[in-house]
């Protein structure tokens, strides 16, 4: 964890645990208003934290009137209308009256999945903290960046502290891979390394072969083809992955982003402070 400075932390949320579904993501309860339990996915690649028309008429959700829909897309290059921008008045994890600060972007969208309430984005959600994502434990937590704030120098044994990047259209971050490739880390994607014909050329993978995997679809329905090809070796600043899962899509959108998910990002306690604008990658034996 970052170190701590001077200075008085404001309440932080309790930590929660979170459960992983192949299909869904890192699954946490989660209380919209005071009203649930409800089923959200983690996902640091949202960009925004979504709710589904159901969550927000049963939590009574107060959304923009008369405003133009906000248009949601994924990789496929497919995008949807609909979207409404929301405002939540509360929303809390593992228990009722768990709440978070849930400053960010809330947007209310159909085409989720019809297991999955929500998508809570945590750089949107537990803004202006920053916020833990320990993998192989299954918890969620938050820290105070201005009393704990993460330094270059935090870098644990093994792992590595680099620059949280973004695309300049949202907060959802990104760091730069060996080669000057932008790579988003993305919790609610099952992918491992995942590279476009283009991305793939540019780091040295090979796109041969491989083992078909079953269909991913994004928020707007669009669907993502790929294959489970040979593990790579790739670079995020001094940190060197070794043999990860990689993944070629196709039926991707040109220019999409390559994604490291949830098969890269799984040996990792991931610290995010957006307020230095850090990511920090701890290995964590189990």
């Amino acid at each position: 964890m970052p170190r701590a400075a001077a200075g008085q932390s404001a309440r932080l949320p309790s930590p929660v645990g979170f459960r992983e579904s192949g299909g869904r993501g890192l699954l946490v309860e989660t209380w919209v208003n005071g009203t649930g339990p409800f089923t959200f996915a983690v996902d640091t690649g949202a960009g925004a934290t979504i709710l589904s028309p159901r969550v927000a008429g049963e939590a009574r959700v107060e959304v923009e009137a008369g405003g133009r829909g906000i248009e949601v897309g994924g990789l496929s290059g497919m995008t949807a209308g609909g979207g409404q921008k929301a405002f939540p008045r509360s929303i809390a994890l593992g228990s009722r009256d768990n709440t978070l600060p849930a400053r960010g972007l809330a947007i209310v969208a159909p085409g989720l999945p019809s297991d999955v309430d929500g998508i809570l984005d945590p750089t949107e959600a537990f803004s202006p903290l920053g916020y833990v994502i320990d993998i192989p434990h299954s918890e969620l937590r938050a820290f105070d960046p201005r009393v704990q704030p993460l330094r270059a120098g935090d870098a644990p044994r093994d792992g590595a502290v680099v620059p949280w990047l973004t695309d300049g259209r949202s907060r959802r971050p990104f760091v730069m891979l060996e080669g000057g490739r932008p790579a988003l880390l993305d919790t609610g994607s099952g992918f491992g390394l995942a590279v476009d014909e283009s991305a793939a050329r540019a780091l040295g993978i090979l796109s041969s072969g491989g083992r078909e995997r079953a269909g991913a679809h994004d928020i707007a329905g669009g669907e993502i083809s790929s294959r489970r090809v040979r593990a790579a070796t790739v670079g995020v600043g001094p940190l060197v992955l070794r043999g990860v899962p990689t993944d070629f899509l196709t039926h991707a959108e040109k220019g999409a982003p390559v994604l490291l998910g949830r098969d890269a990002l799984r040996p990792f306690r991931l610290t995010f402070d957006p307020a230095n604008r850090l990511v920090m990658f701890e290995p964590v034996e189990n």
